[in-house]
């Protein structure tokens, strides 16, 4: 298929990217720049997008455009790529979070409304809504933690709280269910090749303390995972935020070819580099 990658600068999206142009598509891509050749791109202007999806014409659009610090990127984008997928009769697969959820002990299904917290969780539950709403035939994935190689900010931000690059600490009360890029992108492709629509979970299938997967990523680089510094959200001095993001993923592994792996086995099988 003929794919737009919106975000395909970005860790995700750039695998997406390489993977579906590995299959044979014919593969655009966006970024907030001409970072890699992409075709620059401001998802909150909805005269570009439109403008640039009608110019295209793709059979499939992937949004994995991320800005965590901003609302109309998450949200108003959201809603902007949604509307140039059902004007152009595009396949729509929007990427998620786990942060739309307040956090429990229990995972969190599939279909289960928004709790959002905090402001990037609202943003992206405003933008599930949108997205429902304008294009209801397109999928939303929600996902966890993105890990992989060092385009990914959560292995930046372990190495470098490893390496004493910066400052700060790691949670060990704070649980999700991370996953490794490729294996997103490879489910995102495959969803996106079914005639799946709604919600959809799309996790690592490991519960995981933040602490926990800095360690991880710390021996995944060669370092001494002791290395890590770690504290409780308590001892951060930090306000109300979610203890627990877990995603309750089997509806994703039942229709999966290649459900996601533990990051614990991704990490250890990947080769990294060394970090001085």
């Amino acid at each position: 298929m003929r794919t737009l990658v919106v975000g395909a600068s970005g860790h995700l999206g750039g695998e997406v990217a390489r993977l579906a142009s590995a299959a044979g598509a014919e593969v655009r891509g966006t970024a907030t720049t001409r970072a890699g050749g992409w075709s620059p791109l401001d998802i909150t202007d909805r005269a570009a997008v439109l403008a640039l999806t009608a110019s295209v014409r793709p059979q499939l659009i992937v949004n994995a455009a991320y800005r965590a610090d901003s609302w109309p990127a998450c949200a108003d984008g959201a809603a902007h790529v949604a509307l140039a997928a059902a004007e152009s009769g595009a396949r729509l697969v929007h990427v998620s979070t786990d942060a739309v959820h307040a956090g429990r002990p229990a995972p969190y299904g599939d279909d289960e409304p928004p709790t959002p917290v905090y402001t990037y969780g609202a943003a992206k539950a405003a933008g599930e809504t949108a997205v429902r709403a304008i294009a209801p035939s397109a999928v939303v994935v929600r996902t966890s933690l993105i890990v992989g190689d060092t385009r990914s900010k959560q292995v930046r931000l372990s190495l470098d709280l490893a390496t004493g690059r910066r400052r700060g600490a790691l949670f060990t009360d704070e649980h999700r269910c991370p996953i490794d890029a490729t294996d997103l992108a490879t489910a995102i492709l495959e969803l996106a090749a079914t005639d799946y629509t709604g919600l959809i979970n799309v996790a690592g299938p490991d519960p995981l303390s933040r602490a926990d997967l800095g360690r991880l990523i710390a021996a995944a680089h060669h370092l001494d995972p002791a290395t890590v510094p770690t504290c409780t959200t308590a001892e951060a001095g930090l306000g109300p935020r979610p203890s627990h993001l877990l995603l309750d993923s089997t509806r994703a592994t039942t229709l999966l070819k290649s459900p996601p792996r533990p990051v614990a086995e991704t990490l250890t099988h990947n080769r990294h580099p060394s970090v001085d």
